[in-house]
């Protein structure tokens, strides 16, 4: 077997020269380099704890597209996919690798995309060995056998002490993530957030996959039950879509990214989790705590001088985070592959406190809430948020989506239906009055809800008895094992219904408000799948 570790690889053909190479470095030494070089601490739980800087979360307003004859008339083009002249693309990109030259770079091949007949090599190019390490962490790891004839498709560069001039560059300011599809790249500099390495090549993807390979990419993480059944969590950040799917019961396939074939097979694209780290126990979340050791990175926490981290201190931000490969969970399927989807599971953090606990959907109300994509924007996932506010993301994920969201939205229907899948909307945010009055449900509530509707003991108990619900429509249990009955309904929890039904209301008001915009592509079905007031 050759010693990857010593493989010589040049970058002239990126533009990248004189540089000195750190090619396929293992995970230990980067972590060792990251202390040498005074960029991390190591905490008392093994994991290296590294700053990012600035930015301590994604920068919507900072991504662009480059607008070329790949993406013209595919693109759902706006404030989300924001066009990027290819001139100024070519200036910048020479600008930055001219940066990068003649510089220590740490540079890694691997792969997203765990089944074969998907899969994407990559090459990711690093400033920073820690952001290299994050790389390790995040896409799959190819063997030193499938290195040797490795081919990269798309090439990430990462330069995050770049920064960009935005009068002459074409930028918004001096931070930018750029997708080039028609040359293949990913241009990410003046941030050192790692979380827009693993999000460049999920937009990627969210591109290739269903234009070239009609596969639906989805922003959810996924798990496999004994008897194989696969479930599917979206939810955008912060509704516990890495919590929930993290369950003892059941084999993870992933925890944020994947593809659903049309052989009706799920498949990570990822390898590894990227978990937030806020207010984190051992005893709430034992598998995602237990796989914070070497080898994981932390990200923007605060610890004592012993290296005891503090996981309630969020004086940088709230957005404090977690990486670490996959194979740091004990519970894992193997392949992250899963076959037989049953049920899905639309995560929202209510910051209204209205939606029920959980309640199941008709196919208009599951398309209806799909392309709405309702959460709470919750403090720190993106710069300039420090309090949640209602928020609409098309398909939970509309960030990282370049495509029209009814694309995927009619994708996600047709699959459904083929598949015979249960659609459950839960509501993982707060209960007992809004955000400010009342408090985040309690997750061992959840766990037991979505572990009733997986077995089918939550459907047994309130078949044809569901109560729907007076403003939303949706099939609200009346019982559920393992659940006080006064927890199933949102407006008992808040003992006001005036105050209760005025809210509710007003969050009514909000989706057909958001909807206006996707009504001339939707159906008589979907439209009749909103709210009933």
């Amino acid at each position: 077997m050759i010693d990857v570790n010593t493989k010589s690889i040049s970058l002239d053909g990126l533009g990248i020269e004189n540089a000195t190479v750190r090619y396929q470095l293992s995970s230990s030494d980067l972590h060792k380099i990251t202390l040498e070089k005074g960029q991390g601490k190591e905490s008392s739980l093994g994991a290296i704890a590294v700053n990012t800087g600035e930015f301590t979360g994604r920068s919507p307003m900072d991504r662009f597209i480059v607008k070329d004859d790949v993406t013209k008339d595919e693109v759902w083009w706006g404030n989300i996919n924001i066009p990027f002249d290819p001139e100024k693309f070519d200036k910048l990109y020479d600008k930055v690798v001219s940066y990068l030259s003649g510089k220590e770079i740490f540079v890694r091949d691997s792969y997203a995309c765990a089944d074969p007949n998907y899969r994407l090599n990559i090459r990711v190019v690093n400033e920073y060995p820690w952001s290299n390490m994050f790389a390790y962490n995040m896409f799959l790891r190819p063997t030193d056998e499938e290195l040797r004839g490795f081919t990269p498709e798309w090439t990430v560069i990462n330069a995050p002490g770049f920064m960009a001039d935005a009068e002459i560059d074409g930028t918004r300011q001096h931070n930018f993530a750029i997708l080039n599809f028609e040359k293949k790249i990913a241009l990410i500099g003046g941030t050192g957030y790692t979380g827009e390495i693993k999000k460049g090549i999920f937009s990627a993807l969210n591109f290739i996959l269903p234009v070239f390979k009609n596969t639906l990419p989805m922003h959810c993480s996924a798990n496999v039950g004994k008897d194989g059944d696969t479930s599917i969590f979206f939810g955008l950040s912060g509704t516990g879509k890495t919590t929930l799917s993290a369950d003892p019961e059941r084999k993870l396939i992933g925890d944020d990214e994947h593809g659903w074939t049309n052989e009706n097979t799920v498949f990570n694209f990822e390898g590894g989790c990227y978990a937030k780290a806020i207010d984190l126990t051992e005893e709430k979340e034992p598998e995602i705590y237990q796989a914070i050791k070497k080898g994981a990175i932390l990200e923007n926490i605060i610890m004592d001088e012993n290296g005891v981290v503090d996981f309630t201190d969020t004086s940088i931000t709230q957005n404090t985070r977690v990486s670490y490969p996959i194979y740091h969970i004990d519970n894992i399927q193997p392949g992250s592959i899963g076959r037989n989807p049953k049920n899905i599971f639309f995560l929202t953090a209510d910051a209204f406190g209205v939606l029920p606990p959980i309640s199941k959907l008709t196919p208009g109300q599951a398309a209806y809430h799909f392309i709405s994509g309702y959460t709470a924007k919750v403090a720190g996932t993106e710069a300039g948020v420090t309090e949640p506010q209602p928020s609409f993301s098309a398909c939970f994920g509309a960030p990282f989506m370049p495509l029209h969201p009814t694309r995927y939205a009619e994708m996600l229907s047709k699959k459904m239906q083929e598949a015979g899948v249960t659609v459950w909307l839960v509501n993982t945010g707060w209960t007992g009055g809004p955000y400010g009055v009342g408090h985040r449900m309690a997750l061992k509530y959840t766990r037991a809800m979505i572990t009733a509707a997986m077995d089918g003991s939550l459907e047994e108990a309130n078949k044809d008895n569901y109560h729907i619900h007076s403003i939303f429509g949706v099939q609200q249990p009346r019982v559920c094992p393992n659940v006080p009955t006064e927890v199933l309904s949102p407006r008992k929890s808040w003992n006001n219904d005036e105050g209760y039904y005025e809210t509710a209301h007003k969050l009514a008001a909000s989706f057909k408000d958001n909807f206006k915009k996707f009504e001339e592509f939707a159906n008589e079905e979907i439209m009749a799948g909103g709210p009933l007031v």
